[in-house]
């Protein structure tokens, strides 16, 4: 019996344990991607590609956690697919739209449909643990895109996440040295929501401030920091995010707080921020965010949000893409090597080799992390150089907002 053949066995029983465990908003049938879509109208010219050469036997599959979040399908898969494609690959992707237990089903079928590759978006890092073991059962090789997997034997890629935190903060702290602050966080599944984001934000000087009481969190949630900081947003949801902020605002008013400023952690809670600072007509203190997502940037346009971290999706897809290459090819990840001139040099690893990374839980792994880049009104037009998005879509809505930037006037 083959080993693929095995796995699909065994992953029945740990199909029916992630049933008791998923903690999703998506349903546990199969819902196609758009993505998968596009890799199954492509299959024809994939094959062709791959029969000119390069990595000719080199199926790369993607798990996505939500195929729904702007950025996935707008910029990291078309730059992963083509990247593989260009390469000689064959790519095929599953969207298991925010279910554990149906990513867990996604990643057993692209294991039979002959991934050698596997890149892993984790709706939660650790409910997707059984699916790795059977990736790597199947001697496929694992990479965790953009939220870090506590297993040794990951190859990781995402951009640095503590640089992020710190970018958000910094800008924030320098606009708001005093005052009373709200936290909006991510996923509590998410390392980056738990660990990586608000340890940025302490590197900036978030804590200190507290300690000094130069500035106190309203919504603090216990007394342990950074784990009680602030709110957690499920599934990174912008409704969630909205309704947690709504909340705050309405006991910030009761008690007679002002709110001076807030840190989100990413641009779908920031967006649901915006949206409760509108619908309670409160005015909008200086707000961060992070992905460089249209709406977001739309947002800093206006003069709603101050700040936005922008990690250029379409270098990370292409690196992912690269390093399945190779992975592919049977490449030991320290003999790596980026190909020269993929990368936007602005954003790139500080290395063409994979360098070591010590992860939360003690695990050394071997990673690709990019470099972010804080957009303000004052450096707008960045996004529009680097052909993010045009000055028409990014001014669109600027007139009608609070402080339109200079770039749209």
């Amino acid at each position: 019996m083959s080993k693929r053949r095995m796995v699909a066995l065994s992953m029945s029983s740990v199909l029916a344990l992630a049933a008791c465990t998923s903690s999703g908003g998506g349903a546990a049938t199969s819902a196609p991607s758009a993505a998968a879509s596009q890799s199954a109208a492509a299959s024809g010219s994939a094959s062709a590609s791959a029969s000119a050469g390069g990595a000719t036997d080199c199926t790369v599959a993607v798990s996505w956690n939500n195929y729904q979040q702007p950025r996935w399908a707008k910029n990291d898969q078309p730059n992963i697919k083509k990247t593989v494609e260009d390469g000689g690959g064959t790519y095929i992707d599953a969207d298991a739209n925010l279910s554990n237990e149906q990513q867990l089903t996604d990643i057993n079928n692209l294991i039979g449909q002959g991934a050698k590759v596997l890149i892993l978006l984790g709706q939660d890092t650790k409910a997707v643990l059984p699916g790795v073991q059977a990736a790597k059962d199947a001697g496929v090789k694992v990479i965790a895109y953009d939220r870090l997997i506590e297993d040794p034997d990951i190859f990781y890629i995402t951009f640095d996440n503590v640089a992020v935190g710190k970018a958000e903060a910094d800008a924030v702290l320098k606009k708001v040295p005093e005052g009373n602050y709200v936290l909006i966080k991510g996923d509590p599944g998410d390392p980056n929501a738990s660990t990586f984001l608000p340890q940025g934000w302490d590197d900036a000087g978030l804590k200190p401030a507290v300690d000094a009481k130069k500035i106190t969190v309203l919504n603090m949630g216990g007394s342990e920091w950074p784990k009680d900081a602030g709110t957690y947003t499920d599934a990174w949801k912008t409704n969630k995010a909205q309704d947690n902020m709504e909340a705050i605002i309405d006991k910030a008013v009761a008690d007679g707080n002002k709110i001076d400023a807030i840190l989100a952690e990413n641009d779908s809670t920031a967006l649901g921020v915006a949206g409760a600072l509108t619908s309670k007509s409160y005015g909008y203190p200086p707000l961060s965010g992070q992905d460089g997502d249209e709406a977001n940037l739309q947002n800093v346009a206006a003069g709603i949000q101050y700040v936005d971290i922008w990690k250029n999706a379409n270098e990370l897809g292409k690196v992912a893409g690269a390093a399945a290459l190779e992975l592919c090819k049977g490449t030991e990840p320290a003999s790596m090597s980026l190909p020269s001139g993929l990368v936007d040099p602005s954003v790139a690893p500080k290395s063409p080799t994979p360098q070591d990374f010590t992860t939360p839980g003690g695990n050394t792994v071997k990673s690709y992390i990019l470099q972010p880049t804080p957009i303000t009104q004052e450096n707008l037009n960045l996004v529009v150089d680097g052909g993010w998005i045009t000055k028409d879509k990014l001014c669109e809505k600027a007139a009608s907002g609070p402080a339109p930037a200079s770039l749209c006037s």
